[in-house]
Parts: C-alpha cells; sequence; structure tokens
C-alpha cells in the first residue's frame, strides 16, 4: 500500500490571477479542496515540499493530508514552458471512501522470460491501470511478472492478482496490458536504405576531404608566393 503523504497548508484569503501570480512568485503554489458535500476551501502549498511529493512518482495514487483534510489528489497543473506546478486539486475523501486511481504497471523476471532470450520485446500498452479501491488500501504499484512468458504472448487484465477489494475501472473487457512480440527482422527495403545511407556518408566523406585538401593545397600555395 502505499504512504500518506502530508503537506502543509495555508488558506488562502484571496483568490484570481493576480493573486496566484503572486503566490507564484513567494514560492508558493495555488491549490483547492473540494468533494464530500463540502464548501471548496482554497489554500496554498509550499512548491519545493510539492516537488519532492510529486518526485516519488506516485504523487496520484497517493493519500495526502493536506491542511488537516483527507485527500487523494486529482490533478496538477503545470507552467507549459518552466514545467513548475501551478495549480492542485485535490478530492476530499474519507478514510474508506472508495476511489479511482491510476497505478503504474512494474514488471520483474525478465531474465526468466523465454520470450526475451529469445530476442523478443516487451510491448508495454498500459503503463498504469484504473483501478476501484478502498481509500486506506490504494497499492503503490501493481507487479506483473513474466516468468515463462514466450513470444506471442499476451499479458491481460485477468492474468493479475490484484489486491484485495480492488477491481479494474473497466469491466466490460479483458483488457491486454502487455504483449512479447518477435524481434524485428530487417527487410531488403530496410538494407537497401541503409545501403544507401551509407553511401551518401561516404561520399560526403570524401568530398568534405577533397575540400580540406584543397584549401590546404591552396594555403601551402600561398605561404610559398
Amino acid at each position: 500500500m502505499s504512504e500518506t503523504i502530508t503537506l502543509a497548508a495555508e488558506t488562502r484569503d484571496r483568490v484570481g490571477k493576480g493573486a496566484s501570480r503572486a503566490l507564484r512568485r513567494d514560492g508558493r503554489v495555488p491549490a483547492v479542496i473540494y468533494g464530500l458535500g463540502k464548501e471548496p476551501t482554497a489554500i496554498h502549498l509550499e512548491e519545493k515540499a510539492l516537488n519532492k511529493a510529486l518526485s516519488t512518482g506516485h504523487f496520484m495514487n497517493t493519500v495526502v493530508m493536506v491542511a488537516g483534510q483527507r485527500t487523494l489528489p486529482k490533478d496538477v497543473a503545470f507552467h507549459p514552458v518552466s514545467d513548475r506546478p501551478t495549480h492542485v486539486d485535490f478530492l476530499r475523501i474519507s478514510e474508506h471512501s472508495t476511489v479511482t486511481v491510476a497505478v503504474p504497471v512494474v514488471f520483474t523476471d525478465e531474465a526468466e522470460c523465454r520470450g526475451l532470450k529469445q530476442g523478443g520485446v516487451l510491448n508495454i500498452t498500459r503503463h498504469e491501470i484504473e483501478l476501484v479501491v478502498d481509500a486506506a488500501d490504494i497499492p503503490a504499484e501493481l507487479t506483473i511478472s513474466l516468468k515463462g512468458r514466450e513470444i506471442g504472448d499476451a499479458i491481460h487484465i485477468s492474468d493479475v492478482t490484484l489486491p484485495n477489494g480492488a477491481t479494474p475501472a473497466i469491466e466490460d473487457r479483458d483488457f491486454a496490458i502487455a504483449t512479447i512480440v518477435p524481434p524485428t527482422v530487417p527487410t531488403a527495403a530496410d538494407e537497401a536504405l541503409d545501403a544507401e545511407v551509407a553511401e551518401a556518408q561516404s561520399e560526403e566523406a570524401a568530398a568534405e576531404a577533397a575540400a580540406d585538401a584543397a584549401e590546404e593545397a591552396g594555403d601551402e600555395d600561398t605561404a610559398e608566393g
């Protein structure tokens, strides 16, 4: 289960673009807490503390205690140029709320995967899986073993052992998470293209060498003159 994160926060007296810009200049990030039928609470966080929480890699599927309230991060907005966080939305939850979270997938036992040993490639189609879980039992990640997998095998959600009480958010189909595909075999067209590129590079190198030689000869003539 992912660990709870605690973030210190202060209530915002003013809202709006001007107030938000002023907060960001002071190293603070505007945020809002909403949900559970209560009025939204406008707050601001320390940017450094928020960045540290974001760097864990599982911020979005972790219960966060903020301003004394139990929450789940729902959205983080980033500046398009600097990539600094500019706003955070927190969903207010109870201790045993049923929540939908995106849980990262981690693959293990690559050394015991026959398909990979034979040159196959792991093609991951879902790096995260949305699960419906109890807020007190949110998993930090889902581990999937590749042991014994062959080229051509597909790993579906039904192949994954989910934590107790957790169910996939997608219930209408047995969706694929990854496949082990055959190694890419160069075709005659690929080889012909490689040959053309190599020839062009060789001609370019020869032209550059000839130009350098002509330049050196010119320098020698100038020196002799």
